[in-house]
């Protein structure tokens, strides 16, 4: 497990769509390879980066709150609630112009099927996620939500309110743009190589001698850090069988462990299933309704798949959430080995719930 996460955070990142996400998939083709396995590496189009997409929305909520135009400004706001709904939206495969690719296997027969899945892919960071800012992240985002819902009816009445919110969301559109320009990928060692070796290393264990009656699958998702694109298009090709149980693994190397038991910046998504009722009184994890952000977790959820969500945090956030620090030597490596010894009781549970 951790010569696998050794090799991922040998590479100074694995920023979506870019040569080194790449180099990171063919990383653990080989892997899973030298293990015994026949992986597939799966191509698919996303965004590179969530930037562009906000930029724009900012830019219609921004110039119609200027130019006192209702419609373009409520454009804007839907356009935002339905990015970080996390619903289909007509112009984003305009933004889907990189590659990047899933990473699968499989072993084991059986009418029952469980998914172990992990991004493995990093983010650019972004002032907001700077650690004396970032414990106010949720707030933040709550203030941003309101002003955009706010933006159509300044819009249609005009006046200072108008300009005042125009001039904000056109000040985050160039704060976005000159992100996208010169902000850096993290390394991404706890977000997510630290996920990828516990999944990878409980798929290799389970493989070894696969539970009666079961087929597991590992799914290792790119793009998850630009919208779960990784997880959608595991939907979108057939891939998931529509009753698999899927354990997530995200964010384990330092803090508390948690549970997830839904998920959602503006909606929530309840998680349901077998795994979250196994999930109760795990020894050492705490439930959690996570709002911070998404997981790819969320989109299979919201399809009515059984899910379940660990990940460890520090102060309320993922440790070095999106920010350079995100390196290995602020890793725990203890602590993803207790995350890797309470995920397999938790599916011992489930596993002897289906027996």
């Amino acid at each position: 497990m951790r010569e696998l996460w050794e090799e991922l955070v040998s590479l100074p990142h694995r920023g979506t769509g870019s040569p080194r996400e790449r180099e990171a998939a063919g990383l653990l083709a080989a892997r899973l390879r030298r293990l015994g396995f026949a992986p597939e590496v799966r191509p698919f189009a996303a965004p590179a980066s969530w930037g562009p997409e906000l930029l724009f929305i900012s830019l219609l909520l921004g110039l119609g709150a200027l130019l006192a135009c209702w419609r373009l400004a409520a454009f804007g706001a839907l356009a935002f609630w339905a990015y970080f709904d996390g619903y289909p939206r007509p112009w984003e495969r305009l933004f889907a112009r990189a590659r990047s690719q899933n990473v699968l296997a499989g072993a084991g027969e059986g009418g029952r099927t469980l998914v172990l899945m992990a991004h493995y892919d990093t983010a650019k960071t972004y002032f907001a996620y700077h650690p004396r800012r970032v414990r106010g992240f949720r707030a933040n985002f709550l203030l941003n939500a309101l002003l955009a819902f706010l933006a159509p009816l300044a819009a249609w009445r005009g006046g200072w309110a108008g300009g005042a919110l125009g001039a904000y969301f056109l000040l985050q559109a160039a704060l976005l743009a000159w992100r996208e320009l010169t902000a850096p990928y993290v390394n991404g060692a706890n977000d997510n190589a630290s996920g990828v070796a516990v999944a990878v290393d409980l798929f290799r264990e389970l493989a070894a001698a696969p539970p009666a009656g079961w087929r597991v699958l590992l799914a290792l998702t790119g793009a998850e850090e630009t919208g779960a694109c990784g997880a959608r298009e595991l939907l979108r090709s057939g891939w998931l069988p529509a009753d698999a149980v899927v354990l997530n693994v995200d964010n384990v190397g330092r803090g508390r462990l948690f549970y997830v038991t839904g998920e959602g910046m503006l909606g929530f998504t309840r998680y349901r299933g077998r795994l979250l009722l196994a999930a109760r009184n795990l020894p050492g994890a705490a439930p959690l309704a996570y709002r911070l952000a998404y997981f790819d977790a969320g989109p299979l959820a919201r399809r009515g798949l059984e899910t379940l969500t660990l990940i460890t945090l520090q102060d309320g956030v993922p440790a070095n959430w999106h920010w350079p620090s995100d390196t290995p030597e602020n890793v725990d490596w203890r602590t993803v080995e207790e995350v890797r010894e309470r995920a397999r009781l938790l599916l011992e549970r489930l596993f002897a719930e289906g027996s």
